[in-house]
């Protein structure tokens, strides 16, 4: 993949900071509908929902969504639900991904799995999506329907797809972006699209907010893959190494197997295979991927589509939305966590 690598250069290190400003009084009357709309007359329900929705996530993707209604003067109120919606499908996808990774820790605490078992936390999930498809559905708007549904069955794809790949040494570069495009930048995208719609705005407005959305999200995965093996425990909330572990393949080992000699190509089949998963085993892939410079690149290729991101909403007027979106992805690239 050749791309151009546009430089940031913000006076101070880029934070969430103005996007979070930008959106807490809406946030207040979106985390009002979360937690109506958590709650049922099994106590389990909102028990389990609660441990990750309270568990101090970022709330990316439903401020994004208040952004870009911000970025188009939408003066209205359908945002709110429809911002809800988006947390409940994430949330959703984040009980079902640590049920099949078998992942011990979210956010810094115990994985829900891990506290109330596989089966409940997969329910939960379920309950979750069902609620997200009834705000939906209140909203009335057939068009944020089709995109927040087809955004659900396109995260659901790419959960099956990275599955698939697990493991698997020769997975591509290509197939990895299409994985992410699919199971991260999906919902990013129809988080922002769905602002345009409410808002009544033109396609072209649709299309620009989905390209920030998408691009941004791209951006934040391939960052998050980074972390992986870039961060300690405590920084990232989750075990380091848990993607070496479960033999994920994402950019960092895709280029320095790429970039490797036969020995270390060696190493990495029999570590992708499940077969060198030690601790020492993790040391020496860090160092591999260390010395070609993995991190650096998949930074470089995050940075490269935050730029994409920030071109596409550079034709709406300057305002405190945008410059709150830009530096959102400038945040997305430069984070450690």
């Amino acid at each position: 993949m050749s791309a151009t690598i546009l430089p940031f250069a913000p006076a101070r290190d880029p934070s969430l900071d103005p996007l979070i400003g930008l959106v807490a009084t809406g946030m207040n009357s979106v985390n009002a509908v979360i937690l109506d709309r958590m709650q049922s007359r099994i106590p389990l329900i909102p028990a389990l929902a609660g441990h990750l929705i309270a568990g101090g996530g970022k709330r990316l993707r439903p401020m994004l969504t208040l952004a870009s209604a911000a970025l188009l003067d939408y003066a209205g109120a359908r945002h709110y639900k429809l911002a809800a919606t988006v947390e409940f499908i994430h949330t959703a996808t984040l009980l079902h991904d640590d049920v099949v990774d078998g992942s011990e820790l979210r956010r810094g605490k115990a994985a829900a799995n891990i506290i109330f078992g596989n089966p409940a936390t997969v329910l939960v999930g379920d309950f979750l999506f069902s609620r997200a498809f009834e705000l939906m559905v209140e909203d009335g708007s057939l068009k944020v329907l089709k995109i927040l549904s087809h955004a659900s069955a396109v995260i659901a794809e790419g959960e099956v797809d990275q599955l698939t790949a697990q493991r698997q040494i020769a997975t591509s570069e290509e197939r990895y972006l299409d994985i992410i495009g699919a199971k991260t930048a999906a919902l990013f995208a129809a988080a922002c699209r769905i602002a345009a719609v409410v808002a009544e705005r033109p396609e072209a407005d649709e299309t620009a907010l989905d390209d920030y959305g998408r691009n941004l999200g791209i951006a934040f995965q391939l960052v998050d893959d980074a972390i992986d093996y870039d961060s300690d425990a405590d920084t990232m909330g989750k075990g380091r190494g848990d993607d070496f572990r479960e033999g994920k393949m994402t950019l960092p080992v895709i280029l320095a197997h790429a970039r490797g000699d036969e020995e270390e190509r060696k190493f990495w089949r029999a570590a992708i295979g499940g077969h060198r998963t030690s601790d020492d085993d993790l040391a020496h892939a860090i160092a591999l991927i260390n010395r070609h410079d993995a991190v650096g690149a998949t930074r470089d290729r995050a940075r490269h589509f935050a730029q994409r991101a920030i071109d596409a909403i550079a034709g709406f007027p300057a305002s405190a939305a945008r410059a709150a979106m830009i530096e959102a992805a400038e945040f997305a690239v430069a984070r450690r966590y």
